[in-house]
């Protein structure tokens, strides 16, 4: 039984870090096991201008301690004001690493969103031309698709035509959760995914079954069994197209057991012992370093991190925090819901 694993430093594809006390509160929680991460732009209001990601990135940074060498990588909101030329000189200059396309309403403050993928084209063909990578909330918002079946329906509608239109362009579709989705990257050229923790470990049963639990509910939302196995399938299959993204989304508990719950699982804390659960459990140990720490940076044109972390397994269960207690209110840590024996080191 293997009982220590050394791999590069990975980083997180796909990562919610908020603002103000939360972004203060949780930042430590990803910087403790990333060397970098994609930093989503869907603050309120959203980081839409090459000056709104300098500052954002300036309030990280400001936030770190003086011998952290995180790197977080921004993004741009697309909207349909976006200014192609600021996307291009954002990109050149390195302010960005990706734009970010919400369809309006999809998921978290994503209502500044695109409503006609027409009105973005100038703004997508200038991405496919310079090479910068767009990320995809892959979900359609019309109300006549079951939620269930809206990352399907995106990929017939708008992904597969936008991505005829334009081949060129480098498509990262973020957070997939169906096997329709992972059959759509093995089939397409220029386009990976990232996959989450929870969407590895959880299905819809997790999330409905004896009562809601609203800390497992999350857009796009848990579906199927079968397709938790065939987003297993492809995290363990070395497959160079899927990488880690958690998605981790803070929320404060009041705000994720009200009523109206807000979507997010908040996984940073746990995410490196929970996937080295999974990988274990799927035979699958050997390929936790390409999916966490190689295949993302080799997508978006970078060198693997210099760092290691060392995951080590031992015979009692490790104990995470249920909850990280943030000035802005307590955030509640995913719970996969079996023991976990890994912790980093």
């Amino acid at each position: 039984m293997q009982r220590t694993l050394t791999i590069t430093r990975p980083d997180d594809w796909h990562l919610h870090l908020r603002d103000g006390d939360m972004l203060a509160g949780i930042l430590p929680e990803t910087t403790r096991d990333f060397g970098r991460a994609i930093i989503m732009p869907n603050l309120v209001p959203p980081v839409v201008t090459s000056l709104d990601a300098l500052r954002y990135r300036a309030r990280i940074i400001d936030l770190l301690p003086d011998d952290d060498d995180f790197l977080p990588l921004m993004t741009l909101y697309l909207t349909e004001g976006t200014d192609p030329e600021d996307v291009a000189m954002a990109a050149k200059t390195r302010t960005i690493a990706a734009v970010k396309l919400y369809p309006a309403g999809a998921t978290t403050n994503s209502d500044s969103g695109v409503r006609d993928l027409d009105r973005v084209m100038p703004v997508l063909e200038k991405m496919a031309g310079i090479g910068l990578p767009l990320c995809v909330h892959g979900e359609v918002t019309d109300p006549h698709v079951d939620i269930f079946d809206r990352e399907a329906t995106f990929i017939e509608r708008v992904l597969s035509p936008l991505q005829t239109r334009l081949p060129t362009l480098r498509v990262v579709m973020e957070h997939v959760t169906t096997r329709d989705g992972v059959a759509y990257v093995n089939a397409t050229r220029n386009t990976a995914a990232t996959l989450t923790t929870h969407h590895l470990i959880i299905n819809r049963n997790t999330l409905l079954v004896g009562g809601i639990r609203p800390h497992y509910y999350c857009l796009p939302i848990a579906k199927r069994e079968a397709h938790r196995l065939a987003l297993l399938e492809a995290a363990t299959s070395g497959n160079p197209n899927f990488f880690l993204g958690t998605d981790s989304a803070p929320h404060t508990d009041p705000a994720k057991e009200s009523a109206c719950g807000c979507a997010g699982v908040f996984s940073a804390t746990n995410t490196m012992p929970c996937l080295a659960h999974v990988f274990e459990e799927a035979d699958a140990l050997d390929k936790l370093e390409a999916f966490t720490s190689l295949n993302g940076p080799a997508f978006y044109g970078l060198p693997p991190n210099p760092g290691k972390i060392t995951l080590t397994k031992q015979d009692t269960p490790v104990t995470f925090p249920a909850k990280i207690e943030t000035d802005a209110g307590p955030i509640t840590v995913f719970d996969p819901g079996f023991p976990i024996h890994w912790q980093v080191a």
